[in-house]
């Protein structure tokens, strides 16, 4: 996969989180959305550029709806202040995208507009008209779309040059899987709530301990997720599917071992994030299947001679064979021919082939392989030991995915602390609360 291609599967992050969270749209609990009330005032200003209430308030009725009626009125505060913290952010993106000259078409918001009205079976129209049914303003949604578009492609235009995934760091992690397919598998669901610096981490511990409350008082962890969590398993309910303790972050690794099956952690603060973990249920370790192989295959007929076939052989790997682009770097020679050969089950290898290949290790070559019908050599690209582990080019996707996404939250952190940020409405609900 190209750079280009590991960006735009970045990019695609959010147009997928964006379709599955509305794709509960149309079941929503419209009343909900009912309670919330529009008022105009000044909620926030951001670089003298004003927050309203009633954008709050919209943002507020579009975050119900998609919750499926499942927030309960006591999280409207925290609901509220979520909120009120994206439409800061958004305007923080929207003025650096302006300062840099940076613009996405009109179009490309109206195709994401269609793409999620797609998803939830509706034409534009029918979910504009939907919107206005729950006194959502269409233009909340575009909104929303717009900035996100617009941040995720300036971060990745600006910073992609900056991503490195070595051979090294993949192989580390395929290492860390193999070695951990023989321990207990766990069903993961977490929620992430961003820390901007040392002062707000008690004050966000605080907000997850809240959460956790409403967890034991009947609220469900996945409509949390959904509406307060920045992690992007927040558009799946914060599920992040089986896994094993190698495929996560060492710390956070720790605190889902100690967990007992539907156990929920306390707020655990990590890599600029506090992580409510839970372990939904726990399961046996793997069992191996049949491996299978991608290898790129030399061959050369028996006249061309052994020695000619040896030092042709010897260069294998610098062809760059394994990339599958049908281009090789360097040619072989003459009656040299290379083939990749992908998905190749080790029972379906023929047996001058099989031991050798099983003892390579990814970018090694076999020795020459004399048969009767001429020489022979593989160098193998990968392995699948049978055990569902992920593929290599999918644990590179995730690390470049992974580093973009630190990157971008360190770029929106630095520019809130350069940004005038007046939180209005947060002030004025504190005061009233404490009178």
């Amino acid at each position: 996969m190209t750079r280009y291609h590991k960006i735009m599967a970045y990019i695609s992050k959010f147009i997928l989180s964006s379709a599955t969270g509305l794709a509960a749209l149309f079941c929503a609990a419209s009343a909900q959305a009912q309670q919330v009330q529009a008022s105009e005032a000044v909620a926030a200003t951001v670089n003298d550029e004003m927050i309203s209430t009633f954008d709050v308030s919209q943002r507020m009725r579009l975050m119900l709806l998609t919750s499926g009626g499942r927030i309960p009125e006591s999280a409207y505060p925290q609901l509220q202040r979520r909120a009120l913290q994206d439409l800061v952010d958004e305007k923080v993106k929207l003025q650096e995208a302006k300062r840099l000259e940076f613009k996405i078409n009109p179009e490309q918001v109206e195709e994401e507009f269609g793409r999620i009205a797609a998803s939830v079976g509706a034409t534009i129209p029918q979910l504009e008209q939907q919107l206005l049914s729950q006194q959502i303003a269409p233009s909340t949604l575009r909104d929303q779309l717009r900035s996100r578009l617009v941040w995720q492609r300036l971060v990745a235009a600006r910073y992609r040059d900056r991503v490195r995934v070595s051979d090294e760091e993949v192989d580390e992690v395929m290492h860390r899987l193999l070695a951990d397919t023989r321990k207990e598998q766990y069903l993961i669901s977490e929620i992430c709530l961003p820390i901007e610096d040392d002062s707000s981490s008690q004050e966000i511990y605080n907000a997850g301990m809240q959460m956790i409350e409403q967890m034991r008082n009947g609220v469900p962890f996945d409509a949390l997720a959904r509406q307060f969590s920045y992690c992007t398993s927040a558009a799946n309910g914060g599920d992040r599917g089986w896994t094993t303790l190698a495929e996560m972050d060492p710390e956070l690794a720790t605190v889902v071992e100690k967990l007992n099956e539907g156990s929920v952690s306390i707020p655990t603060p990590h890599d600029g994030m506090m992580h409510i973990m839970a372990v939904r249920s726990k399961r046996e370790p793997r069992e191996a299947g049949t491996k299978t192989y991608e290898v790129a295959y030399a061959g050369a007929p028996l006249y061309v001679g052994e020695q000619t076939a040896r030092e042709a052989f010897a260069k294998l790997n610098q062809t760059n064979v394994c990339a599958g682009t049908g281009e090789l770097s360097i040619d072989l020679g003459t009656d040299i021919g290379v083939t990749l050969l992908s998905n190749v089950p080790a029972d379906a290898m023929e047996l001058p082939f099989r031991g050798p290949v099983d003892a390579l290790e990814r970018g090694q070559t076999t020795d020459l392989i004399a048969t009767a019908n001429g020489y022979h050599a593989l160098l193998l690209c990968s392995k699948d030991e049978g055990l569902g582990l992920p593929p290599r080019e999918a644990i590179e996707d995730k690390l470049f995915a992974d580093q973009l996404e630190l990157i971008s939250r360190r770029y929106l952190r630095d520019l809130k602390r350069d940004s005038a940020v007046d939180m209005r409405l947060t002030k004025s609900t504190e005061d009233n609360d404490n009178s």
